[in-house]
């Protein structure tokens, strides 16, 4: 059994007091027999902070980017190695909004699986299509390339070994209030795990957890938890508010 994973990405929200008293209240809340995984991704400028007021709970650390070179003169960059000293343990790539806004490609979100992996973080890789692209069935092909590059030369055995987790976003359901229905979510999901299968094997199949993200809230949860190949949620404004959170996290038991 795949065990649930629920991450909040915080994105560019809260401040320092808001951070740390919502961290505070979640490492208070979450059980650590709790049935879901629980990650929480805030800004870099309060990692060390939330970090720390997590630390020892059932909640764990992760980020919401990283660059892919391991130091040198990169202004602005954070790298692996950095994550990992102030705790984290999770980091999210490609995520649509860094595809969309800052042309993130597919062989950048590579480089930075690489070097997550190296430095031991588990990443949790992005994929989605825009409305555009779905109303023009194109969700499987795109689904596919983002696939294939975003993983490009990354062998079954570094993926399972660094726990490889992937979020199926559709871009037309972030931050809009319009959410895939569960059988959308569903359809695209079993696809993925069979883009798993055929390029890797049923062992890698079996274990790597599929994601959903995009206005996930507690009201729709837990349907879409329920999906056979739906193993978590990769959570964006539901995830600002404990009380809404703690919400989902309850509808992945």
């Amino acid at each position: 059994m795949r065990r649930p994973l629920i991450a909040g990405n915080w994105k560019m929200n809260l401040s320092r007091s808001e951070s740390l008293a919502l961290a505070r209240q979640l490492a208070a809340s979450v059980a650590s027999g709790n049935g879901a995984e629980v990650v929480v991704c805030p800004p870099f400028a309060w990692l060390d902070s939330v970090g720390q007021a997590v630390a020892g709970s059932a909640v764990a650390l992760g980020a919401q980017n990283v660059y892919f070179e391991p130091n040198g003169a990169f202004t602005g960059e954070t790298s692996a190695a950095m994550l990992v000293d102030v705790g984290c343990k999770y980091v999210i790539l490609g995520h649509s909004e860094r595809r969309q806004l800052l042309a993130e490609t597919n062989a950048i979100v590579n480089r930075k699986l690489q070097a997550a992996l190296a430095a031991g973080l588990r990443p949790i890789v992005c994929v989605g299509e825009t409305l555009a692209e779905r109303e023009a069935g194109k969700t499987a092909d795109i689904i596919q390339e983002q696939f294939s590059g975003s993983l490009a030369g990354v062998p079954a055995a570094q993926l399972i070994e660094g726990g490889l987790v992937i979020a199926y976003e559709p871009v037309w359901a972030i931050g809009t209030g319009k959410v895939a229905t569960p059988e959308q979510a569903q359809q695209v999901h079993a696809q993925l795990r069979k883009m798993v299968e055929v390029r890797y094997n049923n062992a890698m199949t079996e274990q790597i957890r599929l994601l959903y993200g995009g206005s996930v809230k507690p009201d729709n949860s837990r349907e879409l938890l329920r999906q056979t190949d739906i193993d978590g949620a990769l959570v964006g404004g539901a995830s600002l508010k404990a009380e809404g959170f703690l919400g989902i996290i309850a509808g992945a038991a």
